[in-house]
């Protein structure tokens, strides 16, 4: 009897469902790197899926399956550490249930992720954010719709999920204005609204209606967005935004670049790294360092203050000692 099969199941539906009520994105990922795995496995050992065990799911056979990852599917180090970190998960709740398997369990856990180059993240400046936000047409209804959503992208520096799931009852323009969302982990956290997204906010929701449980930037059916809708509104303005700013014309823009953006205008302000990791909703202060790294202006001011000008470069050289002597007199 096949003792992957049944452990497989019972990790979907008891573990990743019931007990840690993963996202829909998570739950997705896992599925898909399982389906390559098995698919992987029964072509290597010619056994359907539903007959595979966890002993012939060995180091060398998920090693081979990374190496395949990347070679022949052309997969980064990224997305095969991903699948890794999926493979990883299952095992380690495998290895309780199959004492019997543990040799195989422990060798498989003990897999390292891939080590790679993190390139600096993509972030819009001051006028290219003006050149965006300024490219829909605010004639039309879906125009204004892009817009206030654009605004409270750059603003806030919401997820592309986040931004898609706001409700009209998310939002909260009195005194002490702010957005609420539950984000990735399943943590709610609160976003404070700047004044002059609070009247582009205003506007559109008494254009928009509806009831608190509506989608705030609905289709012109009233649905949610979807995330590839929202991505192609992006790429469609910041295409019209590139002819008014150059230089937006070497950059890819995405709902995570303005994202990026967001908090690259709070760390120019002064924020510190720890605030603008509970802005984002960062897990680990840890992540929030790469807008550090990214900003050469940062890098610059740090300079200035270490090297005074008008001062030539040279090595310290200590007085002579009988100068100190009648200097200290």
């Amino acid at each position: 009897m096949s003792t992957l099969a049944p452990t497989l199941q019972a990790f979907f539906t008891g573990r990743l469902i019931t007990q840690r009520q993963a996202s829909g994105h998570t739950i997705a990922s896992y599925r898909d790197t399982w389906k390559l795995v098995l698919a992987f496995a029964s072509g290597q050992l010619r056994k359907p899926p539903s007959q595979l065990a966890i002993a012939d799911l060995d180091a060398p056979l998920i090693g081979a399956f990374l190496d395949h990852l990347e070679t022949v599917r052309g997969n980064s180090a990224a997305t095969r550490n991903a699948r890794l970190a999926a493979i990883h998960s299952l095992f380690r709740y495998a290895a309780l249930r199959h004492p019997d398997d543990a040799a195989v369990i422990a060798r498989v856990l003990a897999i390292p992720p891939k080590r790679s180059d993190r390139a600096l993240i993509t972030y819009l400046t001051e006028d290219e954010i003006t050149a965006l936000l300024a490219a829909p047409d605010r004639a039309t209804w879906t125009g204004r719709r892009d817009h206030a959503l654009l605004t409270l992208a750059c603003q806030t520096g919401l997820r592309a999920t986040e931004l898609i799931t706001l409700t009209t009852g998310d939002t909260h323009l009195g005194t002490g204005a702010h957005i609420s969302c539950t984000g990735k982990g399943r943590k709610q956290r609160i976003t404070p609204l700047t004044s002059s997204s609070v009247r582009v906010l205003q506007a559109w929701l008494a254009e928009r209606g509806g009831l608190p449980a509506d989608p705030l930037f609905p289709t012109r059916r009233g649905t949610p967005l979807s995330r590839d809708a929202l991505e192609r509104r992006v790429a469609k303005h910041a295409a019209t935004a590139a002819t008014a700013c150059p230089a937006l014309r070497e950059k890819k823009i995405s709902p995570h670049v303005m994202r990026h953006s967001a908090a690259m205008r709070l760390l120019n302000a002064g924020i510190e790294t720890s605030v603008i990791a509970l802005w984002l909703g960062h897990e680990n202060v840890a992540t929030t360092q790469i807008y550090i790294h990214a900003d050469l202006a940062l890098k610059e001011r740090a300079i200035a203050r270490t090297a005074p000008q008008d001062v030539p470069p040279g090595r310290y050289q200590p007085p002579d000692a009988m100068m100190a002597f009648l200097d200290g007199l």
